[in-house]
């Protein structure tokens, strides 16, 4: 691949990324006035896309294999707990993330 084509294939990605974030925004400028199902999608759809991820990042875990999904159980806690106590999201994610990292690299 070349620099121009790796150049061009970012660009239509962002171009695609940005679309599909302005365009409900141009389709219903004023939210109250959107369709009920509509609104409803955008209350369920953020915790649906979390719960995808969270499926997504525990798929691989065989808690009949060592290490048993400890690191993963430990990160899970810890982002639910540091969520719960403090409710920041960026803090709570970014925490047990480096958790995870930690317990992976240099304790299981």
């Amino acid at each position: 691949m070349t620099p121009m084509h790796a150049f061009i294939t970012v660009m239509l990605i962002a171009a695609a990324t940005f679309a599909t974030r302005v365009i409900p925004f141009l389709v219903f400028p004023d939210a109250d006035k959107a369709p009920k199902f509509v609104r409803y999608l955008g209350n369920v759809l953020p915790y649906a896309a979390i719960g995808m991820l969270v499926v997504y990042c525990l798929k691989g875990v065989h808690p009949t294999v060592s290490p048993y999904g400890l690191p993963e159980l430990i990160g899970v806690a810890a982002v639910a707990g540091l969520h719960l106590w403090k409710r920041n999201t960026l803090l709570s994610i970014g925490a047990g993330t480096v958790l995870y990292m930690l317990l992976v690299q240099f304790v299981f």
